[in-house]
Parts: C-alpha cells; sequence; structure tokens
C-alpha cells in the first residue's frame, strides 16, 4: 500500500530585529547585522527579520532639510549604498549560510545603469544562501521620494522557504491593500513587515501605534503571522542630522518612534512587542494556527467573490530601455574604477 508523509505546516522560531545602522557606513552596518543574526540564531530563531533599509540607514534629512540642503547628503547616501549582487550582499549570504536562518533585511540599492537612482529594497536570503529575492518598494512614501525610485511588480513574490511561504513589503507599501492581497494570494502564510523609525512625523503621529495597526491588520484580514522589524535612532545620527538644532535634536529623541514584534493570525500580538529599545523579540510561529481561521475569512478563497471582483498585476520588469537585438561588446553598466567611499 502507497504511503505519504504526514501533513506538517512549520513550526519555528522567528526573530525580529529592533536595531540602528552603524549611520552611513555600510561596511560596518553588515558587520553589525551579521553579529546580530548570530545571537537570533543562538537563541534559536530560524527567520531573522531586519529593518528597511538597515544598510545604511535612512535619509532623515529629507525631512527636515530643503531639497537644495539636502542634495550633498543624497551623495553621500548613494556612496555608502550597495550594489545587489556584490561583497555585502555575499557577506550577508554568507551569514545567512552559515547560521542556517531565512534572512530578511532592508538595504539601499544602487542602480547600474543611473547615479540617479536608488531603491529602498528588502534582500530575501535563504538559509543555504540563496538570494531568493530583491523586492524594490514600489512607492516612496512622501519625503522620501527626493530620494528613492519606485520598483515594478516583478517582486511582488512569496517565496517558499522553509519556514514557510514568505513574502515581505517596506514600510508603508503595508497600507497598500492591493500589493498585501497580492502576496496573499500567492499563497503567503509569514509576512515580514520592515520600517523605520519615524521620530519627524507629524506632532499627533504615533508611529509604533502606526505600525501595530497595520502588522495587525495584515495578519487579521490574511490570517497569517506577521513579523514585523523597525529601525532606532541611534545618538549618532541624531549629532549628525540635528546638530546643535535643539528643536531637531528633541522631535528626533520622541517616544513611540519605533515598534518590533511578531503577531499572529487573529490580528494580536504573539509576545510583547519591543518599542523604540534597540534589541531582538523572538516568538514561536505554529503555521497550523492558521488554519481554522481561514475556515471563517479566507479573503484569497472562499470568503470572495472572483465573480465580482479581479486584481491584475503587471509583474513584468521594467528596466529603461529594451533593445530588439542584442548589443556587441561587454555591458558599460558601473564605472570599473570605484568611486571613493564605495564598496569594494
Amino acid at each position: 500500500m502507497e504511503t505519504h508523509p504526514p501533513y506538517v505546516l512549520p513550526r519555528f522560531t522567528a526573530a525580529a530585529v529592533q536595531a540602528s545602522p552603524v549611520y552611513l557606513d555600510p561596511g560596518a552596518t553588515v558587520d553589525k547585522a551579521v553579529s546580530l543574526i548570530a545571537e537570533a540564531a543562538g537563541n534559536g530563531a530560524t527567520l531573522v527579520v531586519f529593518p528597511e533599509v538597515f544598510v545604511p540607514g535612512y535619509p532623515y534629512w529629507n525631512w527636515t532639510m530643503n531639497p537644495v540642503q539636502g542634495s550633498p547628503w543624497f551623495e553621500r547616501l548613494h556612496r555608502a549604498s550597495i550594489d545587489v549582487p556584490g561583497p555585502y550582499v555575499d557577506t550577508l549570504r554568507a551569514a545567512a549560510r552559515q547560521y542556517g536562518v531565512v534572512l530578511v533585511i532592508g538595504v539601499n540599492e544602487r542602480a547600474p545603469h543611473s547615479l540617479g537612482v536608488l531603491y529602498n529594497t528588502l534582500l530575501t536570503i535563504g538559509p543555504d544562501g540563496e538570494l531568493l529575492g530583491v523586492h524594490r518598494k514600489l512607492v516612496p512614501t512622501w519625503a522620501e521620494k527626493l530620494t528613492w525610485t519606485g520598483g515594478d511588480g516583478s517582486s511582488l513574490r512569496v517565496h517558499k522557504t522553509p519556514v514557510g511561504p514568505l513574502g515581505v513589503l517596506a514600510c508603508g507599501e503595508n497600507t497598500n491593500t492591493l500589493a498585501r492581497f497580492t502576496l496573499l494570494a500567492q499563497g503567503e502564510l509569514v509576512h515580514a513587515s520592515c520600517y523605520i523609525a519615524l521620530p519627524v512625523a507629524p506632532a499627533d503621529y504615533d508611529m509604533a501605534e502606526a505600525i501595530a495597526v497595520r502588522t495587525a491588520a495584515h495578519s487579521f484580514e490574511g490570517k497569517v503571522f506577521s513579523v514585523v522589524a523597525c529601525s532606532t535612532v541611534s545618538p549618532e545620527i541624531i549629532d549628525l542630522i540635528a546638530g546643535d538644532d535643539e528643536e531637531l535634536r528633541a522631535q528626533f529623541s520622541r517616544p513611540r518612534s519605533a515598534l518590533s514584534g511578531i503577531f499572529g493570525p487573529d490580528g494580536r500580538p504573539v509576545t510583547p512587542p519591543l518599542v523604540d529599545d534597540e534589541g531582538i523579540v523572538y516568538a514561536e510561529i505554529d503555521l497550523a494556527r492558521c488554519i481554522q481561521p481561514k475556515q471563517m475569512h479566507d479573503i484569497t478563497g472562499h470568503y470572495n467573490r472572483f465573480d465580482v471582483f479581479r486584481l491584475e498585476v503587471d509583474n513584468r520588469p521594467r528596466p529603461p530601455v529594451t533593445f530588439t537585438a542584442p548589443l556587441s561588446g561587454p555591458p558599460a553598466g558601473r564605472p570599473t574604477t570605484a568611486l571613493p567611499e564605495e564598496d569594494a
């Protein structure tokens, strides 16, 4: 008689990292990330999620300076950003492989075709070191448009991993209902949400609460687990961006600007989230807990009317130019001589 293996959904420990980068220093930030990966793995985590643009940090000057004042900072960020693929990505891949974890981490990615293009990118790396996904944030939020170019629909994919079907979105993308539905409709059961601390938001905006609301909404609507990781604002960042401006320094020190944690398919935190402080939140995830809630509300299955609603996603890559015939000679790409302060 033919036998089949039992139907078992993954059960594992997830880690949400809440930390500051070594600001605008990609090498030191990647080294810090590797150390945190080792710490998380040492505590049993097999999924480790880092904040948005952790390498090498977030362009806070877009919120505190006018575009002319911020332009030299854009150049500084460009020089400190990384290439994908590239040596810093190789280091992260090696760490994922060494410690046997599924890794999600945000980076500033330089475009190979233009010095004016930076992407807010989330890397998904498997426990064998394979680069599974390169998701470029579809729409930079508000002041972020001064820094980042939007990605395309080709990276809205759910990846098959040892911790289950995994999807990722960056910060404000988690308010985009159609982007979230696109991931859920591909069978997503584990969602990584990557954020930055935003103390420079309007005075009545509680970033910690906003992160919790968005994360709970996706978990509850999709009946999935969400791992949310947010950066923190270090004294180094405050000194560099705020300087002697006491009003800005007070704003950058504002509480409830960051929240990280793990939320279950009922929309509730699996364990108390971490607010503002650096640290790692751990929680046990049992994907079998997604089954029964799906019986009540399955918005990508029986609890939908596909005869009434239809979502069409253009997932074609959008390169800046398409040639109808092969070009002779090697592609131009990036300069072969490294720019000063560029990763080598």
